[in-house]
């Protein structure tokens, strides 16, 4: 047998370090891969819950959702280079998206990216998805004649849209908030006119209303 010269032998020890750090990221992806994906069906299950007016269901979900994205974190806590392969930030959008969802709803107070524990820019992205989530609960209020709170969940949308906007990077940085933005702010539009044409709607139809109860119903002839 030949014997390894110390060249090949140091290529062996170099080789088998870098295999063992590819391991370890390697189950770490293993572990972290199927926690995002239950952290994201577990989010979009919250945000329905949100919407059937099942706040009680809506937060175990979320809950649900964000013991799985520490259950990733955890896993890719070490291996900067699999944490940053772009799952782990998409699935904590959703768990923020959920969890903004609910609270603009309720109208409470909103988290912020260190009290949710995720990236920066996963929190934005999340946030302004739950701003354009909005929408549907928005309209089924509408439908239901609620036009107060309708104005009020426009203006919460407003508000999202306004505060994320100044917010002028590439998106190599905030991992594609300006597209995101962009469809919030076509979503709000639509939103905004549907909410001006309701009211509009409205106050026509009570001013009809109105109308007809003064002159009341006319009197038979003699």
């Amino acid at each position: 047998m030949t014997a390894v010269g110390p060249r090949r032998a140091a290529l062996d020890a170099s080789v088998a370090a870098i295999c063992a750090s590819l391991d370890e990221a390697n189950a770490g992806r293993e572990v972290a891969l199927p926690a995002c994906r239950r952290a994201i069906r577990a989010a979009g299950s919250s945000i329905r819950a949100v919407h059937r007016l099942d706040p009680d269901e809506a937060v175990r979900l979320a809950d649900e959702s964000e013991r799985a994205i520490r259950e990733a974190q955890d896993a890719l806590r070490h291996i900067p280079a699999v944490a940053h392969a772009g799952f782990l930030h998409d699935a904590e959008k959703e768990m923020v998206e959920a969890r903004m969802v609910a609270v603009l709803v309720a109208g409470g107070p909103l988290p912020s990216a260190t009290a949710l524990d995720v990236d920066p820019t996963s929190w934005m992205r999340g946030l302004a998805e739950a701003a354009s989530e909005l929408r549907r609960h928005l309209l089924d209020r509408l439908r239901e004649g609620d036009l107060d709170r309708g104005q009020e969940l426009l203006e919460a949308m407003d508000d999202v849209y306004s505060a994320l906007v100044v917010v002028d990077f590439p998106d190599a940085i905030t991992s594609g908030l300006r597209r995101t933005l962009d469809a919030l702010r076509a979503v709000l539009e639509r939103t905004r006119g549907d909410v001006t044409t309701t009211v509009l709607q409205t106050r026509l139809q009570r001013s009809l209303d109105a109308a007809v109860g003064h002159f009341g119903d006319p009197e038979p002839a003699g």
